[in-house]
C-alpha cells in the first residue's frame, strides 16, 4: 500500500497479464492538445483506437495527430482532428456530427478539457468562477449530453472524465477548481445511476499532480491572470506517461472511479474516503498549512 501510485483496485487490474484491445474502438478525446490527453492517445492508439482528438491549440494538435500515426503505423484516416473551444456550446452538435460522419460511431468519450487555478478563496471574482465552470464543468456536460444521444441510439457506450484528487477532498487556494471537479463528481455519479440499465458506463478518473500542460496554464481568482508557475523536472509529479498508462487501464477495464497519485498523497485520500473525522480534525490541520500545502501542489 505504501508503495502504491494508485488505488488498489486499479492496480490490481493493472497487474493482469492481458492486453488492453482497443481495436475498431473510436474514442474522443477532448483537451488532446498537451498533458494527459496527448499522452493518453498515444496509449490508446497504440492499442488500436481510432481518434477523434480536439482541443484549441490547432498546431499543437496536429502534431498529436502525427505523432499517433508515427508511433502505430495506423491509416491516416484513423486519426481525425476536431479543433474547438470546449465552452463554446453552439459548435458542439456540429463537432459530434462531424466524428460521426468520418467514423460512423463513438465508442468512447474522454471528457479531459480543463483548465486549472490558484488562488485564495476570498480573491476570487464571480466573474472567474463562472469563466471556469463554463470551461471545466458546463462545457463537459453539454457535449457529454450531445453524445450520449448516439450511445442511446446504439444502446452502449462510455463515459470517461478526467477529474483530479481535488475532486474528493476540498483542497486549499484552488476553490474554483476544486468545485469544478466535485461538480463533475455530482454529474456523473447521477449519469451512472441513471445508465445502469442502458449498456452505458461511467469511468471518474482523479490524478494528482501530473507533469502536464495544466499547471503552466494556470490561472488565479482574476479573469485574464495567470498564476506565474513553470514545472520543473525536479519537481515531485508523477509522470504523464505512467499516469496515462494507468487511465488506460481503467478505462479498458471500464472501471467506476480510480485514483492515482504517489505517496503520501494516495494515502491520504484513503483516510480521508474511510475515516473522513480523523481526517478533518487531525491530518487536515496538519498538511493544510498554506506553504507547505502551496510547495506541495507545486511538487517542491
Amino acid at each position: 500500500m505504501f508503495y502504491a501510485d494508485a488505488d488498489l483496485t486499479l492496480l490490481y487490474y493493472h497487474s493482469l497479464d492481458r492486453p488492453r484491445d482497443f481495436r475498431n474502438k473510436v474514442i474522443w478525446i477532448t483537451g488532446a492538445s498537451s498533458g494527459i490527453g496527448e499522452h493518453l492517445a498515444y496509449v490508446l492508439v497504440k492499442s488500436g483506437a481510432k481518434l477523434a482528438l480536439s482541443g484549441v491549440n490547432v498546431e499543437r494538435l496536429t502534431a498529436v495527430g502525427e505523432r499517433c500515426k508515427e508511433i502505430s503505423n495506423c491509416a491516416a484516416e484513423d486519426i481525425l482532428l476536431v479543433p474547438f473551444q470546449i465552452n463554446n456550446f453552439e459548435i458542439h452538435d456540429e463537432c459530434v456530427k462531424k466524428v460521426l460522419d468520418h467514423f460512423g460511431q463513438i465508442d468512447i468519450l474522454v471528457n479531459n478539457a480543463g483548465v486549472s487555478q490558484r488562488a485564495e478563496f476570498a480573491d476570487v471574482d464571480i466573474e472567474l468562477d463562472q469563466q471556469l465552470f463554463s470551461v471545466n464543468v458546463f462545457g463537459t456536460i453539454n457535449l457529454t449530453r450531445k453524445v450520449l444521444k448516439h450511445f442511446l441510439q446504439r444502446k452502449k457506450g462510455h463515459m470517461v472524465v478526467t477529474s483530479s484528487t481535488a475532486g474528493k477532498i476540498g483542497v486549499p487556494f484552488s476553490c474554483t477548481y476544486t468545485a469544478s471537479k466535485h461538480a463533475l463528481h455530482g454529474y456523473f455519479e447521477c449519469l451512472r445511476s441513471e445508465m445502469v440499465d442502458e449498456n452505458i458506463d461511467v469511468t471518474l478518473l482523479c490524478p494528482g499532480p501530473v507533469f502536464s500542460g495544466l499547471p503552466d496554464r494556470c490561472v488565479t481568482g482574476k479573469v485574464g491572470e495567470k498564476f506565474d508557475h513553470k514545472q520543473k523536472p525536479t519537481d515531485k509529479r508523477m509522470a504523464t506517461e505512467r499516469c496515462c498508462d494507468l487511465m488506460a487501464t481503467a478505462i479498458a477495464y471500464k472501471l467506476d472511479e480510480c485514483w492515482i497519485t504517489f505517496q503520501p498523497i494516495l494515502f491520504t485520500y484513503y483516510v480521508a474516503q474511510y475515516i473522513p473525522t480523523i481526517f478533518r480534525t487531525l491530518i487536515a490541520k496538519f498538511i493544510f498549512n498554506k506553504q507547505r500545502f502551496m510547495k506541495m501542489r507545486q511538487g517542491r
